[in-house]
């Protein structure tokens, strides 16, 4: 951060973390982003972190080898168009009874 940069890539910052100094960090990111006018990409599996920090999500699929679904966190754990999504932000393991286009 010392070269002022533009973007700062966040590979999974609260993996392994108690919940509690995972929203600490989750704060201390969004502080950094918005007083130094940086933005963040960040990767992670944490849905907390993806709603407390993502303005947009992308959404990743190794099967389909890119991103299928972007947009807001709300409107992604809405969207039923897409089951990997869905399971996802739903916390299931492939139980498509809950999953109903």
């Amino acid at each position: 951060m010392a070269l002022d940069p533009k973007i700062l890539f966040l590979d999974e910052p609260g993996a392994g973390l108690d919940p509690v100094t995972a929203a600490q960090l989750d704060r201390l990111i969004l502080q950094l982003s918005h007083s130094l006018g940086v933005t963040c990409v960040i990767v992670t599996h944490e849905l907390a972190s993806v709603f407390a920090l993502a303005d947009r999500v992308v959404f990743l699929d190794k099967k389909a080898r890119g991103i299928v679904a972007q947009g807001k966190p709300s409107e992604l754990s809405e969207d039923r168009t897409n089951p990997a999504v869905w399971q996802f932000f739903h916390r299931t393991a492939g139980e498509m009874e809950t999953f109903k286009p």
